[in-house]
């Protein structure tokens, strides 16, 4: 698939910025530049989400990731592996999430997270009350609003990126352990 909008010019100061925080232009904002309120808009709003802290950071991580597999945006998972790696997130861990059913490296926790953010990602979403009751009584209330709120806000990235074309830079090109595959239909939101 090739980007479905040509890359924009970004202001000068802005490139640089991006290439010393990443090593490179993030082809989502070259993208998006084309109407700068939207990019800078949906920086913004990445930034505030990004300095949300009353969710744990690694599974906020897993979550983004795992709507990153499902919904087919390689370039999430590919910049979510890198910044797990930068972040010093469990890689072992972090490598499996597309595949984290089969995996036996997560915990009770953490699969109910992944599962949640796959049961937000679907479309009519899955969400139950069962899993919801178990997160709440076991990340409390501001710690599931944030999630949900971040798994929705993935949604939003993932699927603008998809829509538009946007696939790996190969970010996670500098991550010792490979990211593992999806199984199942890749790329393809849908009930489980």
């Amino acid at each position: 698939m090739a980007l479905r909008v040509p890359k924009a010019e970004l202001p000068t100061g802005l490139s640089k910025s991006m290439v010393e925080q990443f090593g490179a232009v993030p082809e989502p904002l070259q993208a998006t530049w084309h109407n700068p309120q939207v990019a800078q808009a949906a920086q913004e709003l990445g930034g505030k989400v990004g300095a949300w802290d009353a969710a744990d950071a690694s599974l906020k991580s897993f979550a983004h990731m795992a709507v990153a597999a499902q919904v087919g945006c390689s370039w999430c998972l590919d910049i979510g592996y890198f910044q797990a790696q930068n972040q010093n997130l469990d890689l072992a861990k972090a490598s499996q999430v597309p595949r984290w059913r089969e995996s036996e490296v997560f915990t009770p926790l953490e699969r109910d997270v992944l599962e949640y953010a796959e049961g937000m990602t679907n479309t009519p979403p899955t969400v139950t009350d069962e899993l919801s009751a178990r997160l709440l009584d076991r990340l409390g209330p501001a710690a599931l609003v944030e999630l949900t709120v971040f798994v929705a806000f993935a949604n939003f990235a993932t699927r603008s990126n998809t829509a538009l074309g946007i696939e790996s830079q190969g970010f996670s090109a500098a991550c010792e352990i490979p990211l593992a595959t999806r199984s199942g239909r890749a790329g393809v939101a849908s009930t489980v």
